[in-house]
């Protein structure tokens, strides 16, 4: 039973318009959170060259995962972080909640990206080192301002937070190759 407990109401970002009905708000909360997801995305792809010579020079660990699992593994990663910023963001219950959880998202989305461009676009693995430890660190405080809020949003970051810190120690790994 949705959260209300009138049976058949959509919910959506906690608003409830009535039987099947989401909110114009909630629809635009997601719609925020995604074109966020999305231009983060967009972004940081823009500067990866994994067919660079730079980068096929680089040493790297053997446990490196084959270049097409990291589209595979992205692609439900930004789903997830747009869905959980979407359903978060419309169960805060203060605007100072809304403005800290957004302002959280909005640090580690750019921290996202620019991991992309200081790693590939700077070619420097140290650089990009330091981004997502960062990034580690911006996770940690997004879970933390989601859990507060919304804990099945908080859960559907787990798998994002994860990968970021594997990311991480691959980050570590080839920094150290190439120094």
């Amino acid at each position: 039973m949705p959260v209300g407990g009138k049976p058949g109401s959509m919910e959506l970002s906690g608003e409830r318009t009535g039987i099947g009905r989401p909110s114009r708000e909630g629809w635009r909360r997601y719609g925020v959170a995604a074109a966020a997801v999305t231009a983060t995305a967009v972004t940081g792809a823009r500067a990866v060259d994994a067919d660079s010579a730079w980068y096929a020079a680089l040493r790297k660990p053997s446990w490196q995962p084959p270049p097409w699992a990291f589209g595979a593994v992205w692609t439900p990663l930004y789903a997830s972080i747009a869905w959980a910023a979407g359903h978060a963001l419309g169960r805060t219950t203060t605007r100072r909640e809304r403005t800290a959880l957004a302002a959280s998202l909005a640090v580690n989305l750019s921290l996202n990206a620019g991991w992309n461009w200081l790693f590939f676009a700077r070619r420097s693995p140290v650089a990009g080192l330091a981004d997502t430890l960062l990034l580690d660190l911006s996770n940690a405080d997004l879970l933390r301002r989601t859990g507060r809020t919304d804990r099945a949003a908080a859960r559907a970051l787990i798998p994002y937070a994860a990968w970021c810190a594997f990311a991480t120690a691959l980050n570590a790994s080839i920094a150290r190759r190439n120094t």
